[in-house]
């Protein structure tokens, strides 16, 4: 299969660019899966090693129909998929900087990343907790929150990857503005929404029965909500227990669901649809989406086993948010 650049004619389709992610996990096959599964949906620009990409055996007479950019930046000797190296941690990096310079010379209209491993880029050296905060970092944006979604339900998380018994401590009321005003703006301006209608989840048991199983609803949550249900035209309700909150939504009741903590989203979206799971970032100049799984470097060397469906969620949904920027 050869992978050299092939120039995409002008089209008036959206222009997804796809990195690969951590060289040696699914990413590279799940990748040129997902593109040669939806051909005809959008130009594709896929950013990684056209080497490592050309390794894999399933696929390597097939034509992914797609721009290739070549980083060329992994070591052909000992290379092996399913390794976790600080090398190949690195490279994940130059990816994503190469899409950020493809997204600011208007050559792609939106970014699908798919997994990097965070022991990989910390033993690079590399500080960021994963693609939201390189994001963050890298486009100097005000704030971003974590939307993780599939087809039934919609959470934006309040916290991300921190302890549980940090979780307290972490929350503050301008904070949860912040993440509530976001939101608010992004189911507007990504999937069309006029009002849209939110829930906050509480943090504590039965969202603390009025301070009786913790006060965090009473000093930050509830507060916090009265504020900017004055300030925004649509529906915010809440603090409500979690379980509550989520099973409204699932009823179609809410737009989206405001999440304190990471598991509280996780849990209720992986088990109502993760096929259809994704991760989407919110408040960066860009839509940029990405699976709602990890490196997988247990199967990586089985490309037959890397099944690409929550990346093609992923890479319908940046289609779907892009258009409906362009058509505001």
């Amino acid at each position: 299969m050869s992978l050299k650049t092939n120039l995409i004619s002008k089209s008036t389709r959206i222009k997804v660019g796809l990195t690969i992610g951590d060289p040696s996990g699914i990413g590279p096959v799940i990748v040129l899966k997902a593109i040669n599964k939806l051909s005809g949906l959008a130009d594709f620009v896929v950013i990684g090693d056209s080497w490592v990409l050309s390794r894999i055996p399933e696929i390597r007479n097939q034509k992914p129909e797609a721009r290739f950019v070549d980083s060329n930046n992994v070591n052909h000797k000992k290379f092996s998929f399913g390794i976790i190296k600080a090398e190949y941690g690195r490279a994940s990096i130059e990816y994503l900087d190469k899409a950020l310079e493809l997204l600011s010379n208007k050559e792609i209209d939106c970014l699908v990343t798919a997994p990097i491993s965070k022991e990989a880029i910390a033993g690079a050296g590399f500080k960021y907790g994963g693609h939201t905060e390189y994001f963050l970092k890298k486009t100097g944006s005000a704030g971003v929150v974590m939307m993780l979604l599939n087809d039934k339900l919609k959470f934006s998380l309040v916290t991300r990857h921190i302890p549980l018994n940090k979780v307290s401590r972490a929350l503050n009321k301008a904070g949860l503005r912040e993440n509530i005003l976001i939101t608010y703006k992004s189911l507007v301006d990504f999937f069309g929404i006029k009002k849209p209608r939110i829930v906050l989840c509480g943090v504590n048991p039965h969202a603390s029965d009025h301070g009786i199983i913790g006060n965090e609803e009473l000093l930050i949550l509830k507060p916090a909500l009265k504020k900017i249900k004055r300030s925004i035209d649509g529906q915010i309700d809440g603090p409500f227990s979690s379980d509550v909150a989520i099973l409204e939504a699932s009823r179609g009741k809410y737009d989206c669901v405001i999440a304190m903590y990471h598991d509280q989203a996780l849990i209720p979206l992986k088990l109502t649809g993760f096929d259809s799971g994704v991760n989407l970032t919110l408040g960066l100049p860009f839509v940029r989406t990405s699976p709602l799984h990890g490196t997988a470097f247990d199967i990586a060397k089985s490309p037959q086993l890397a099944d690409p469906s929550s990346l093609i969620a992923a890479i319908k949904l940046a289609v779907k948010c892009a258009s409906q920027l362009k058509r505001a």
